[in-house]
């Protein structure tokens, strides 16, 4: 095996000594993310929680003792754990048993669902969640809550649209919230007539939900934890994470239940909070950490809250909303970036993140030179002159390629066909340099990555109407979208001295699929799945 695709095998110092593995990963193709070439054959052993050695299959045989747990790989791939670069990872638990609208295909089916949903609930009870998708209805109507009040008397609904940036209230929410037809809006938010709330306007109705209990949000990070494992997916950035979220990552972790690493970012506004917890006790250790602060710039394309130069093709004269004034944003993220706490900001249209990168490249100058690794969550819509910024200022461009997938369903409609031409710009942007973290956004998409590497590869649209892709010249390959999904997000994170590769002495964060994703059609990389989920050198997952 080249030394460029695998790590320096530890057998002087360990092998000699008789050192034997936990865990021996053999009869498959090794990808240790260090090229975004194929992966060679090879074994992998795995000693207290991290990696011993990665080798040809004769010299890993060495490490195989009696009570070494043999994993046969079966011609598939083994590569480093797939990192998931945003989530909202204990909402995705919540989600997992809470009613499902996201293939709603009308609106008569999301009240059905709505109706039956709410039949299994005590009367009072919340229903949450939901993540309908109005794109799939016939001319696209939004949802109103007189479809609904009549079949969910008893209990109050506050569901959102797959994006999260909008959500729709049945009279119940709006009644237990106080609103009235005369409630204004707050600045960066929107009231349709018929209870939609959209960004900051979904906090109206919010504020009246009740907060789940400890037990409650430790369960939902349990069936979170178990999902992920079974997708291979064993590091995220939890991003706009409350304390509360951080507290149930503390105690699982206490009681030897994490099966995944996390980067929890808190909202920005809490900067000064976050700042003292981390001088004061440590940003954490290598399984629970604060990551930083998230923030928003603007809402989302498919909400028509994205916030652009030009009007929304579809809506004459709108350009969109800022979810907050600029000058609050500046005041936030230089605050942060004083304190030294890494900046994720959330920027959709192509004026906020104009104006974002603006912000990061002023700081940088005023606050002096650091490894500051600043992030843009999302950065779908860029104009031309902006993509190269991201590679020259080093700013992450933390993307969710499935988003692709779906919004090019729509989206020449709602921002014509000049600019897409620069949305979701994956090759663009890693040709000028770019890092490039991948994730999925869940629950907004699906969380698993190969879902996400099929978007990246194909770019064909879920409608079906893109068989050679949607805006094909933005194509990455296979390997560079693993990279994306492993490494990429490892830096993103300052972790690319603990796990991102396969190499000696990192964490034994390591999944095995079933195929090589190199080695299947394109149109076939969706199908691919984990055989093995090993995290901190234990198997998390075995597929039946």
């Amino acid at each position: 095996m080249r030394r460029t695709q695998c790590a320096v095998l530890l057998t002087l110092s360990l092998a000699a000594c008789g050192r034997k593995a936990d865990v021996v990963i053999q009869g498959g193709a090794i990808w240790t993310g260090l090229s975004t070439g194929r992966g060679l054959p090879g074994a992998v052993a795995i000693g207290d929680g991290k990696i011993l050695a990665v080798g040809d299959s004769a010299e890993i045989a060495r490490f195989v003792g009696s009570q070494t747990d043999v994993l046969r790989a079966d011609g598939g791939l083994v590569l480093p754990g797939f990192a998931d670069g945003h989530t909202h990872f204990i909402n995705g638990g919540f989600q997992l048993a809470s009613v499902d609208l996201r293939d709603a295909a009308t609106p008569q089916e999301f009240v059905r669902r709505l109706q039956a949903y709410a039949a299994r609930l005590k009367p009072g009870e919340w229903i949450t969640g939901g993540d309908w998708d109005h794109t799939l209805w016939r001319g696209t109507p939004l949802p109103r809550h007189d479809w609904i009040d009549s079949v969910t008397p008893n209990n109050p609904v506050f569901v959102n649209r797959l994006d999260a940036h909008m959500a729709l209230a049945n009279g119940a929410a709006m009644r237990a919230a106080g609103i009235t037809p005369e409630t204004p809006p707050p600045f960066g938010g929107e009231i349709t007539s018929g209870g939609v709330f959209k960004d900051q306007a979904m906090n109206l109705i919010g504020r009246a939900i009740p907060d789940p209990s400890p037990a409650q949000r430790d369960s939902a990070l349990a069936r979170a934890l178990a999902h992920a494992a079974s997708l291979g997916v064993t590091a995220t950035a939890n991003m706009s994470a409350s304390w509360a979220d951080l507290a149930s990552y503390r105690r699982l972790e206490r009681a030897n239940r994490l099966t995944l690493r996390v980067a929890v970012y808190l909202p920005i506004e809490d900067w000064r909070a976050v700042a003292d917890s981390v001088g004061r006790a440590g940003a954490g250790d290598a399984w629970v950490r604060i990551g930083g602060v998230k923030g928003y710039m603007d809402g989302s394309a498919g909400s028509r809250t994205a916030f652009f130069f030009e009007p929304f093709s579809d809506s004459a004269g709108y350009r969109g909303l800022m979810q907050h004034p600029e000058s609050d944003m500046r005041a936030w993220i230089g605050g942060a970036d004083s304190a030294g706490l890494q900046l994720a900001v959330h920027a959709i249209g192509d004026r906020a993140n104009a104006i974002l990168l603006a912000i990061y490249d002023s700081l940088a100058r005023t606050h002096g030179a650091r490894d500051r690794r600043f992030r843009i969550e999302h950065a779908q819509h860029l104009r031309a002159q902006d993509i190269a910024r991201f590679g020259a200022q080093r700013v992450v461009a933390s993307m969710q390629p499935y988003h692709a997938i779906d919004d090019g369903r729509w989206l020449v409609v709602r921002i014509g066909a000049e600019r897409i031409r620069t949305t979701y710009a994956f090759r663009t942007l890693l040709d000028t340099e770019a890092p490039l973290a991948f994730g999925s956004d869940w629950t907004v998409a699906p969380l698993d990555p190969m879902l996400g590497l099929y978007a990246a590869v194909t770019r064909r649209t879920l409608d079906g109407r893109n068989p050679g892709g949607w805006v094909p010249e933005q194509k990455i390959t296979v390997g560079e979208a693993l990279r994306a999904y492993t490494s990429g997000n490892a830096w993103a994170t300052f972790n690319e001295q603990n796990w991102g590769t396969l190499a000696a002495g990192r964490f034994a964060d390591v999944v095995v699929l079933d195929r090589d994703p190199f080695a299947v059609p394109p149109e076939l990389l969706g199908t691919v799945k984990p055989r093995y989920t090993i995290v901190g050198g234990k198997v998390v997952y075995r597929k039946r």
